[in-house]
């Protein structure tokens, strides 16, 4: 291809309001064009990108067996209520009517959709396993699209379903899943990780995150370099060792004191001079419709993870924590409380004392809390996020916290979808059972983004070969010379054919072709100057600047496919 003839523009300015490195790169380099928050246009070369990615996707999903469908993205609200989902989606969810008046929805995840075909055309264990997959466009109402391209109200989505008769069977598909997951994103390039995770909104238990480290991303894991321990901070656990010591005598009598601060964890160890460890949080939620105090030490916050597995959750409002605990936020606690309130306790505070918690009084709280004297707690549970610094729960070594950018997520549905849609089938012996589903989701472009992410450099990207929009670009330095001109387009010609080649054929200065080069990346430069050319070499050089070669020019094409194909 002729780069005059393409829709080429990179930008040399950084452009408004970007978020990251690749945000700011993908449009200097002219991938994307944003049209509205959240929703981006694909230049040429952006495309290119993806559907390299997605090519790779789809051989690795057709090796494991998988069977590619397009399903819609406009969906009747029948089946999403009959799963409980149009309403539990909340306002990220596009809702429409059409002309008939009947509730639709563009389709932010098929799972309800790919069971209404199951539930048709799956009858019999015969039938069965199944994997279905396909790559499509979803929708979701962000609040506030971010990131760039990571999180957006417009996506590409590549979600693949397996369906089976048992949860042996159902392993099986999960771990053809994993390594089809695995050599996708070898073959992209990407350095990631896999951790225990949470299946959110989409059910399910086992579940596995694919994460590529970058400070850039919104996503948090807690990782042990010593003994290899991995999990998103969400459902991370810490161990035993991690717990702070008891704070004091177990005599120690409870006192009120006055706190005329705000009821912060900060505030409040600041006026008494005290370590926010000996600060018990204690939070007000309403769980299943009854009022519940979570306790938790003062130096960690709650997980809304590990708080949902409790029971449908929120937060009690100011109006609630007045008339339950008779103060304002900040100086509530279980102690001494008139009303009825369950107590949940985090299980880093069993056997705690000399603790300070609210005193149920704006500007007071107790001091000398002492959980087995004061309290009667219902239950002590796993509520906190791991802190940079706790310890491991395996081999008790310093937990790191890391960011990272999510690529990839593979979990088990269950039953959950097929026994509320319905969808059964019948086993050896005739009766009739609910299809065991997993779900298994990456996105072509979260996988781009964190490439970029990843591979780039002061100057520009630097794509794996595998996936770059183009693998060569050849670079005529003056291309009125008629011997330069000559010379590059022979070897144009004969490149093209073998593979993706992009000649920067414009008439612009050497400064300008190479900075545009830098930016965009392609892997493998052929450099056409009149001083080489007076020994009839031409230069092969790498864009990530680990190779160099200086070949006859009648030998560049042959050179340069001997590195695209490996040999």
């Amino acid at each position: 291809m002729k780069w005059s003839k393409k829709l080429i523009h990179t930008l040399k300015e950084q452009p408004k309001n970007v978020e990251n490195i690749s945000h700011s790169l993908s449009i200097r380099a002219g991938l994307v064009r944003p049209l509205i928050s959240g929703v981006y246009s694909y230049l040429p070369l952006g495309w290119r990108v993806i559907s390299n990615i997605i090519t790779i996707i789809k051989k690795e999903m057709n090796r494991i067996g998988g069977q590619e469908l397009f399903l819609p993205a406009l969906t009747p609200s029948e089946l999403w209520e009959e799963t409980g989902r149009w309403e539990e989606y909340g306002k990220e969810m596009f809702k429409l009517k059409d002309r008939r008046n009947r509730d639709m929805c563009l389709a932010p995840t098929h799972e309800e959709i790919m069971t209404e075909i199951a539930r048709k055309e799956i009858t019999s264990y015969k039938d069965l396993p199944q994997i279905w997959y396909q790559i499509q466009t979803k929708f979701r109402d962000e609040i506030r699209p971010r990131g760039g391209l990571f999180r957006l109200r417009q996506f590409i989505m590549k979600d693949s379903y397996s369906f089976d008769t048992n949860d042996e069977m159902f392993r099986k598909s999960y771990n053809l899943h994993r390594e089809a997951y695995n050599n996708i994103f070898k073959r992209c390039g990407l350095d990631f990780i896999t951790v225990k995770a949470s299946s959110g909104l989409m059910g399910g238990s086992l579940s596995e995150e694919f994460m590529v480290f970058s400070e850039s991303g919104e996503d948090v894991v807690v990782v042990c370099e010593k003994c290899g321990y991995k999990a998103n901070r969400e459902v991370a656990k810490a161990g035993e060792s991690s717990k702070f010591k008891v704070q004091s005598s177990k005599d120690e009598p409870l006192t009120k004191v006055y706190t005329p601060v705000k009821g912060s964890v900060e505030e409040v160890s600041k006026f008494l001079k005290v370590p926010k460890t000996k600060l018990m949080k204690s939070l007000l939620y309403i769980i299943d419709e009854e009022p519940v105090f979570l306790l938790l030490d003062g130096e960690h916050e709650l997980s809304d993870e590990k708080i949902r597995k409790l029971g449908t959750a929120r937060a009690a409002t100011p109006d609630e924590i007045k008339t339950i605990a008779g103060a304002s936020p900040g100086y509530i606690g279980p102690v001494g409380l008139k009303t009825k309130v369950k107590k949940f306790a985090d299980t880093f505070l069993k056997f705690q004392s000399g603790l300070i918690t609210g005193a149920n009084e704006d500007m007071y709280h107790f001091k000398g809390v002492n959980l087995e004297r004061d309290l009667k707690i219902d239950e002590y549970v796993d509520l906190m996020l791991v802190n940079d610094g706790d310890k491991c729960e395996n081999c008790g070594d310093s937990l790191k916290v890391k960011h990272t950018i999510e690529i990839g997520h593979i979990f088990n549905l269950g039953t959950k979808y097929s026994s509320s849609m319905g969808a059964f089938f019948l086993n050896k012996k005739g009766e009739r059972r609910p299809i065991v589903m997993g779900s298994y989701g990456t996105s072509p472009e979260r996988i781009m983004m964190s490439i970029i992410e990843t591979h780039h450099d002061e100057d520009g990207i630097i794509w794996p070969l595998e996936i770059a929009p183009y693998k060569v670009l050849i670079i005529p330095l003056n291309i009125e010379n008629p011997e330069v001109k000559n010379t590059a387009f022979t070897i144009w010609s004969d490149l093209n054919e073998k593979t993706e080649t992009l000649i920067d054929d414009r008439n612009e200065s050497v400064g300008v072709k190479f900075k545009d080069a830098l930016l965009i990346g392609i892997p493998l430069q052929i450099i056409i100057g009149e001083r080489s050319l007076k020994t009839g070499k031409v230069e092969i050089k790498s864009r990530d600047g680990k190779f160099s070669k200086v070949v006859k020019k009648e030998d560049a094409s042959k050179e340069v496919i001997k590195i695209v194909n490996r040999e």
